[in-house]
């Protein structure tokens, strides 16, 4: 699937449209004849179209592929997450059961681990091998590791890990 896409199926409109439906602004046409408003079903409607990708990848994986892909990525992120855990040092906040993993890690010293969470985060970037981004977690700094694109091999993730657990040790 394309990476800055995501679909929901929500079955009551009303709620929908209340969550989704942007303010009224003098410079929008609203009115009660229009069918649907496309305004109020997608979160920024100033955006490229994003359908298009969606239906493309669809067509092209069907279910069964889109299924697989799915699946994984999740087992990637897991796989990450079992090595991480292993080390010394490090801990992983969220239960892994998409796509997302929350490390967090402890210096030797005893010292902040919300600083040194957040440069490990930062040596890991600079390093190069893989990109995340740091996030909070329970008012906690933690990093966020998202195994998302369809090309990710063990491989990869192994070397991901590698490379973390490098820059922890740093």
């Amino acid at each position: 699937m394309p990476y800055d896409s995501g679909l929901a199926f929500v079955a009551d409109a009303g709620a929908q449209m209340r969550a989704m439906a942007p303010p009224h602004a003098a410079y929008l046409e609203y009115g009660p004849e229009q069918e649907r408003d496309q305004m109020s079903w997608v979160p920024e409607f100033s955006r490229r179209a994003r359908g298009f990708a969606v239906y493309a990848a669809l067509r092209t994986l069907g279910r069964a592929g889109v299924r697989n892909l799915v699946e994984r990525c999740c087992a990637i992120a897991r796989r990450m997450a079992e090595r991480l855990a292993a080390a010394e040092g490090v801990e992983i906040l969220n239960e892994v059961v998409l796509n997302q993993v929350l490390v967090r890690f402890t210096p030797a010293d005893g010292g902040d681990a919300d600083a040194f969470t957040r440069e490990v985060i930062h040596r890991v970037q600079e390093d190069g091998t893989l990109w995340l981004s740091g996030t909070a977690w329970h008012g906690m700094a933690a990093m966020r590791i998202s195994v998302s694109n369809w090309s990710t091999t063990e491989s990869d993730a192994d070397r991901s890990v590698d490379a973390i657990l490098r820059c922890a040790r740093a």
